[in-house]
């Protein structure tokens, strides 16, 4: 019947759309063969079908494509050439483009990876080509922008390593940055990538001594970094033995090292809601060294204490490309009001409350402006909508959409994706809203609120904040007395309403239930059998466990959307010794993911309230007061 259901929708919209494209039917079965030849590396087959794919056949281009991808791992240009001549527009030449520059650059074929180069466009290119374009620039004679995003305690791809090694090669580097750069690769433990950048830029590390950091020989640079590179790799464990050791030898190391080691002491401290010690560690770390994470939670510990004068400074004097966050925009405002400084926060407030999100809607609520969600003034028209369904990339998308449903691929779901967001590059607000209400239409919930919150002046709060399953949703939350807001926001942070949606650590349905906690609600609620995947039963024990984690954290909704993605333990752990503003709770969150989660969710629910009538609750009061541990 699934089958039956999707084969008719399908022949429905290749009438709908006729006059656009001469055909969408076609052979969907040697697509799905063509996917499984290219999993199971079988070229021969992959290669004998995409020979095969009839011109009129929307999705024709795919099994070239996986087989393009093939031939990049074994260095055949020529089939590169030959698809990239062929298929010139869409997603997949625009990312067999990106690959090929990779393998140009590694190769050093400069003269193809020039005429490439050009051909691509910035969204399309990634961070590892775009170091190969960098790289490029070194070579004749042009400096490249930005080279201290580089100085993050992260590793990075091969054609950013050449273009390091490369830059320093031209002076355009100096020996301390590659020092600090050394330390960040050191402190995150990418031992590998800091001997080889040691090796390529003749810096004086000392190997064997990272190998016994404790017997390393403070009288040496490469001494010194052992040093520091063994304080804080015991930090992880053991932070105030780390901070022991580095009391002791701080006078052996240059103040660089010394610095750079509290700022990484300090930094693992406030992760840990050490705050007070935290904040000690700072005034002895080098503020020249701090990473934009480091420099986030120096205000954090400062906000968690209600230090207004200390946030305000440290929030004052980060680095621009941190300070221009909304969020310390918003939490440098609110320091300033604290501080009774209260008329050069409405500038603040005011930068940060633009767009739709968590801190915009907090600075609006400073401003004195409630949240209102107003229907759009105007909206696409039948033509509008009509023009956009015939586009050739939303039409792969929505067949795409229709294969993967009827055959259960979800890998297939992930190119409808990748069509779908390649067709709405570039669009002005009515096709947005278009796109939008034929995802609503078609049901690619997740494809219709990506559209729709891309507008920039004409909205849609009923595409953004979409509502389906509303009388499931509506009638659980009522039974258990649940915010029905609330449990929206939740399910479009969780899923985006995809009820196939499944996370990599098995979370499945709307509202991403793991398998023992659905089996453990459904014991309790005392269902003999159950499936997790089924729409309305995923509804039914998502919002049970919901009521239940809010009822056993003092019925607060900010702890129980914190637990519901890290657990109750975590969430009660996160309390202080004192009730605490709901918004300071959540921004000192150390889980990046369930900060960043709790503050969507919130907001989110938030935008429902208002769409769906309830009372204007303001975010902040939303977010209430935590009690104390």
């Amino acid at each position: 019947m699934t089958r039956l259901f999707s084969t008719i929708r399908t022949l429905t919209l290749a009438l709908t759309v006729a006059s656009s494209l001469p055909a969408l039917a076609g052979n969907n079965d040697d697509l799905i063969a063509a996917r499984d030849a290219y999993r199971s590396n079988n070229l021969s087959k992959l290669a004998a079908i995409a020979g095969s794919m009839p011109a009129n056949y929307a999705l024709r281009d795919y099994p070239s494509y996986w087989l393009t991808l093939k031939a990049l791992d074994k260095d055949n240009d020529s089939q590169v050439i030959g698809f990239l001549n062929s298929v010139r527009e869409g997603w997949m030449p625009e990312k067999i483009r990106n690959e090929w520059l990779k393998k140009l650059g590694k190769r050093e074929d400069w003269g193809s990876f020039t005429a490439e180069w050009k051909k691509l466009p910035v969204e399309a290119r990634d961070e590892e080509s775009i170091c190969y374009g960098q790289l490029l620039d070194v070579r004749q004679g042009r400096k490249p922008d930005d080279l201290n995003r580089f100085l993050e305690m992260r590793a990075t791809p091969d054609g950013c390593n050449q273009l390091i090694t490369a830059a320093a090669a031209q002076g355009l580097l100096t020996q301390d940055w590659l020092w600090r750069r050394e330390r960040l690769l050191l402190a995150g433990n990418f031992v590998s990538q800091a001997r080889q950048l040691a090796d390529a830029t003749n810096l004086p590390l000392d190997n064997a001594a990272l190998n016994n950091p404790a017997a390393a020989n403070a009288g040496s640079p490469g001494g010194q970094e052992a040093i520091v590179y063994g304080i804080v790799s015991k930090a992880k464990n053991d932070i105030s033995g780390a901070a022991s050791r580095l009391s002791t030898v701080e006078e052996s190391l240059s103040k660089e090292r010394s610095g750079f080691a509290w700022g990484q002491l300090a930094l693992l401290s406030a992760r840990k809601q050490s705050m007070s010690q935290a904040l000690q560690w700072y005034t002895k770390s080098d503020p020249q060294q701090l990473t934009g994470e480091q420099w986030e939670w120096w205000a954090r510990a400062a906000l968690r204490g209600e230090q207004w004068a200390l946030l305000e400074q440290v929030t004052r004097n980060m680095p621009a490309a941190v300070a221009s966050k909304p969020a310390w925009q918003y939490w440098r405002a609110r320091s300033l009001k604290q501080l009774g400084r209260g008329n050069e926060a409405p500038a603040l407030f005011a930068r940060a409350s633009v767009g739709h999100h968590y801190y915009a809607l907090l600075s609006l609520e400073e401003l004195g402006n409630a949240l209102s969600t107003p229907a759009s003034k105007t909206g696409p028209t039948a033509a509008d909508i009509s023009a956009m369904r015939g586009n050739p990339a939303i039409q792969r998308a929505l067949m795409l959409l229709d294969i993967s449903n009827s055959e259960g691929r979800g890998e297939l779901r992930s190119d409808a994706q990748r069509e779908w967001r390649w067709a709405m590059r570039g669009r002005n607000d009515m096709e947005l809203l278009a796109a939008a209400e034929i995802g609503r239409r078609e049901a690619f919930y997740d494809m219709a609120i990506y559209s729709a919150e891309r507008t920039k002046e004409d909205h849609d709060y009923s595409l953004r904040y979409l509502t389906p399953y509303r009388d499931v949703t509506q009638r659980y939350a009522r039974q258990l007395n649940v915010d029905d807001a609330w449990v929206y926001g939740l399910i479009r942070q969780e899923s985006r309403f995809i009820t196939a949606a499944r996370s990599g650590v098995g979370a499945s349905g709307l509202m991403q239930l793991m398998p023992a906690t659905a089996k453990w609600v459904a014991k309790k609620m005392g269902l003999g059998s159950y499936s997790v995947t089924d729409i309305e039963t995923n509804v039914q024990l998502g919002t049970w466990y919901l009521r239940y984690v809010r009822d056993s954290l003092s019925g607060n909704e900010v702890m129980a959307t914190a637990a519901y993605n890290a657990g109750p333990g975590r969430a009660r752990a996160w309390q202080d010794s004192r009730p605490l503003d709901g918004t300071i709770y959540a921004e000192t969150i150390p889980f990046s993911e369930t900060r960043d989660y709790v503050q969507k969710v919130m907001a989110n629910a938030a935008y429902y309230a208002s769409t769906f009538g309830h009372d204007n609750i303001s975010l902040k009061t939303r977010m209430g007061t935590i009690p104390a541990r």
